[in-house]
């Protein structure tokens, strides 16, 4: 594989850049830069900034809005905005429920949400896992029983990232519970603002609300919402978690985080020397820049058979396995170069017009909330145990 940009990607790149440079506000770009996390507000701003520049969804067909770049520019514009500081694309939407929509959905389907999510109006959140249902997805139970030209929905979903946001939900439901494991599934779009719809908030370790457990109560979802065949959804289904996973593995985001690290490091005393110049600490630094940039070819290599119109494949399950491993090292050596300043943590103190006085420099305020929120990483998406067991199967074939 040419690692070297041609003449062409080089010029594109820079076009990234002047538009990052000039339509990036700055506020995100300093929030996003210092460790915190985009607001919802940040997150539709940016959306629709990229929007209006051409740029809303890198992995769509032309046809539907799209780029339609390819896996290198595609990648090039990642790097750019993770460097940059730019907030990441709501997943969920543009690269999750949106590819599903174009290679399954109606056209009355394609028509009525794709615009919504390209220009960053509709939010979208993810019905998947349930409490008894999360590696093992195809064991769920929420039902959902055909009256005419509905279905009514009944049953539970937890882990329901950003929910309290959402306008919508892809969600998956069991419409014949006596076919076995995955069969009998169906792929649904449901208006989260329909009666019987209840979102209520999980606290996480670190304080945020970022996830919920969401109830689904006697929910009537139009048969009109129905995502490709009645029971084949976990066809849909595997579809987007190869797109889920591959998504995980955030390259750009772990390269701006190693970035920091660096200078925390280098600025960070130890004995009268930077920790930076302390041989151990500096191989652990370096043997997660030496996987970082392995695992960046395998990104190119998926986004090559993406390219080629092939779904994700056992690839994805080791991107999400070493991104999110990763992202963990990278925030556990965070943590260490900070020593004790990023033990405590106040959430008001995260803020970047704290008026208050923080303990410790500036940039330690966020850290001990990001190591507990990225704990998180090994187990969404699919536990990277069960990925190992993917691999495994689909590529050793055991």
């Amino acid at each position: 594989m040419n690692l070297d940009f041609t003449p062409e990607e080089r010029a594109f790149r820079d076009e990234v850049r002047d538009f990052l440079r000039t339509s990036l506000p700055d506020d995100i770009r300093r929030k996003v830069l210092a460790g915190l996390s985009p607001s919802p507000a940040d997150i539709r701003l940016w959306q629709r900034l990229l929007h209006r520049r051409g740029w809303g969804a890198p992995n769509w067909p032309e046809r539907f809005g799209g780029t339609g770049w390819g896996a290198v520019k595609k990648f090039i514009f990642e790097e750019e905005c993770a460097t940059w500081g730019a907030p990441p694309q709501l997943a969920f939407g543009v690269k999750m429920v949106a590819p599903v929509i174009v290679a399954f959905g109606t056209p009355e389907q394609q028509q009525r949400h794709l615009p919504g999510i390209l220009s960053g109006e509709v939010w979208w959140a993810q019905g998947y896992s349930e409490p008894g249902a999360g590696s093992d997805l195809a064991s769920l139970k929420t039902r959902a029983v055909r009256e005419g030209d509905h279905y009514l929905v009944n049953g539970q979903k937890t882990w329901t990232t950003l929910g309290q946001h959402a306008d919508w939900m892809f969600c998956l439901v069991r419409t014949d519970p006596e076919a076995k494991a995955q069969r009998g599934i169906s792929f649904v779009l449901i208006d989260m603002k329909s009666p019987g719809v209840t979102v209520r908030p999980i606290i996480t370790l670190d304080g945020a609300h970022e996830v919920n457990e969401t109830w689904l109560e006697d929910v009537r979802v139009p048969v009109a919402n129905l995502v490709g065949e009645e029971n084949k959804g976990w066809t849909c289904a595997k579809f987007l978690l190869g797109h889920e996973r591959a998504n995980i593995a955030g390259i750009g985001g772990s390269k701006r985080a190693l970035a920091r690290l660096k200078r925390i490091a280098a600025a960070e005393w130890k004995d009268g020397a930077p920790l930076a110049d302390d041989p151990d600490f500096a191989a652990r630094v370096a043997q997660l820049e030496i996987e970082l940039m392995a695992l960046e070819i395998t990104n190119l290599r998926v986004l090559a058979a993406e390219a080629d119109k092939r779904a994700p494949g056992p690839e994805a399950s080791i991107l999400k396995i070493k991104g999110t491993e990763i992202a963990q090292g990278i925030s556990e050596l965070t943590m260490q170069a900070a020593g004790v300043y990023a033990v405590p943590f106040d959430r008001a103190a995260m803020s970047l017009d704290f008026p208050g006085e923080r303990v410790g420099p500036d940039y330690a305020a966020p850290l001990a909330a990001t190591y507990c929120n990225l704990r998180k990483l090994s187990i969404f998406g699919g536990s990277n145990e069960i990925q190992k067991n993917i691999v495994a199967q689909m590529i050793l074939e055991l």
